[in-house]
This record gives C-alpha cells, sequence and structure tokens, in this order.
C-alpha cells in the first residue's frame, strides 16, 4: 500500500489561500484543511505549530505578491504611496485574507520587506529617527483599517448589497429634519461607504502623509545656511 503524500509548504499554503476563498478564518480549521488535502492535521502541524501561524503565512505571501517586480521611485511620498496601492490592490484580489491579516497581522519575509520599504522611506522624508517609528504604526494602522474595510464590502453578495443600498437611502434619505437636521441638509449628497473606495483611500492616505510634511517643515530650522536633515537612501524593497 502506497503512504500517503508528502504535502510541501507552499502546496499547504496554495491550498489554504484556496480554501480562505470559499470561507473565513472563523470557519477556517487545520482539520477541513488536511481533509482537503487527503491527509490528518498532524502532517500539517510539521510544517505550522498553529492555525494562527499558518494563517499568517498565507497573509505574508499577499505581501510577497504586492511586492513583485516593485522598485521604489519619486521621493518618499511617492514611494509609500505605489507600495500602499500595490498592498491594497493584492489584498483586492484575495479579499478574504485582507481580514486574516488585519486580525492575525504577519511576520514573514513579506511583512518585513514592506516594513523595510515604509521605513526607508520615512528616514529619507526627513524625520528624526526617533519619529519614525510612531510615525510607521500610524501608517501601519491606517492602511490596515482602509484595506480590511474596503475587502469586507467586495465580499458581500448582490443580495446583501441591495438590501444593504435600501436601507442606506432610508435611513439617509427618510431621515426626519426635526431630530437629524444637518443629515436631511446633506441626504442627497451623501454617498454609501463603498463609493469611490480608491479616491477616498487615495485622498486620506495623501492627507496623511502631507500631515507628516507639514510637521517635518515645521522642526526645522528656517534662515540662510540652515542644515536640512533629509537623508538619501538606495535601498530597495528587497534589501538590494
Amino acid at each position: 500500500m502506497a503512504g500517503r503524500r508528502r504535502w510541501t509548504t507552499e502546496e499547504i499554503l496554495d491550498a489554504a489561500a484556496k480554501l480562505l476563498r470559499t470561507s473565513d478564518a472563523e470557519s477556517f480549521s487545520v482539520r477541513k484543511l488536511a481533509a482537503t488535502l487527503g491527509t490528518d492535521s498532524s502532517s500539517l502541524y510539521r510544517h505550522f505549530r498553529s492555525k494562527t501561524e499558518l494563517l499568517r503565512a498565507v497573509a505574508d505571501r499577499i505581501f510577497l505578491a504586492a511586492l513583485e517586480g516593485y522598485r521604489p521611485e519619486g521621493d518618499w511620498k511617492q514611494r509609500i504611496t505605489s507600495l500602499a496601492l500595490r498592498v491594497r490592490e493584492a489584498f483586492g484580489q484575495q479579499p478574504e485574507l485582507a481580514a486574516v491579516w488585519g486580525r492575525y497581522a504577519s511576520s514573514g519575509t513579506g511583512s518585513r520587506l514592506v516594513m523595510e520599504e515604509v521605513l526607508q522611506a520615512l528616514r529619507a522624508s526627513g524625520l528624526p529617527d526617533e519619529e519614525i517609528p510612531a510615525h510607521y504604526h500610524r501608517i501601519a494602522v491606517l492602511l490596515a483599517a482602509l484595506i480590511t474595510s474596503e475587502a469586507g464590502f467586495s465580499t458581500v453578495t448582490h443580495e446583501e448589497h441591495e438590501q444593504s443600498m435600501e436601507l442606506f437611502r432610508v435611513a439617509v434619505l427618510g431621515a426626519d429634519p426635526e431630530r437629524f437636521p444637518a443629515l436631511a441638509h446633506f441626504a442627497r449628497d451623501i454617498r454609501p461607504l463603498e463609493a469611490d473606495r480608491r479616491a477616498a483611500f487615495e485622498e486620506i492616505l495623501a492627507a496623511h502623509l502631507a500631515h507628516i510634511e507639514a510637521s517635518i517643515r515645521s522642526s526645522r530650522p528656517t534662515g540662510p545656511g540652515a542644515p536640512s536633515n533629509a537623508r538619501t537612501t538606495t535601498g530597495t524593497a528587497d534589501g538590494q
């Protein structure tokens, strides 16, 4: 009798990603994944110590996909914006995994490459080193919130979308002007959350980066001969 097939780590991650396209992180289990592969859970635990570790590895592959072919170009704001849009697009192709990332995060090579590029870009901005970690954290939180929120909208069914739109119209257009005067006033111009998500994403990110830039300018010495603390970096996203 032939022995069971030995699955590679990449094959396990491929199967997990495929399974997550039809389920969510809550219902996903190592047991279900093992059944899909025709093996037992113990064989998968040789590759991953826990369900959480496996899910983090699946999410990390999205970052690797986002960075494929990436090279930093432009100033620090353009670098962060370009990278953010790549990550958004990558998760947009597999929105179920955005929820996995939002809940379990990622600590693999892909995640580290993204962190490295954002940190290098922030150093190139002229921020003092002691301020960079806090700004990095705010950017990471902002991107995670925007991307996971958008992914949630993209996974709803047509029926769910139609129902939510009807509820939106009732809540906004039917608002009592005496109790909700501002809402009634702006009702016809208020748009559903899923409208123009890309434009909103870019505008919110641009506003945050402009805020960072303004804080840099306000902290720089002014006048003739004032030194500049901006740095120039030549590193790339893959450290080469």
